[in-house]
């Protein structure tokens, strides 16, 4: 059976609201970070979700300790609850994921402008070739 957990987070990180979604399933923790601008509502977020679940990108999946299946009491929970809501930001493994997915994007970025600089110097090579020929013409 496949059980799958997730959690939204929203806070202020200045100048925006930001909102770190977590996703553990078969035991693996993948994050996505959102960026909502105002301060959101819930009716806001729910539409959001609801419109643009499928284009979120998660970060590649961390592997995490999977929780036993304890049923835990009311009371407890709620204490559980109120400590969540108390801390702020979002957890390690959480921002351990996100990290992950920003160094990608930064090689990637990389590469894309590696690649598209060999292409301007060839391009600027080639004019100053054909300026070469052109200027000789035989003589």
């Amino acid at each position: 059976m496949q059980k799958t957990e997730s959690k939204l987070t929203v806070f202020f990180e200045d100048p925006f609201w930001v909102g770190v979604y977590e996703r553990i399933s078969d035991g693996e923790l993948g994050v996505c970070k959102i960026t909502f601008g105002a301060e959101p509502k819930d009716c806001e977020i729910y539409e959001f979700f609801l419109s643009s679940f499928n284009k979120l990108v998660f970060s590649p999946p961390i592997k995490t300790e999977e929780k036993l299946g304890i049923r835990i009491s009311p009371k407890r929970m709620q204490r559980e609850i109120s400590k969540q809501l108390d801390l702020q930001g979002i957890g390690t493994k959480s921002q351990q994921a996100l990290k992950l997915q920003q160094e990608q994007g930064k090689t990637e970025r990389k590469e894309k402008s590696k690649a598209q600089a060999e292409e301007e110097k060839q391009y600027k090579f080639e004019l100053r070739q054909q300026k070469l020929k052109k200027k000789h013409r035989g003589r």
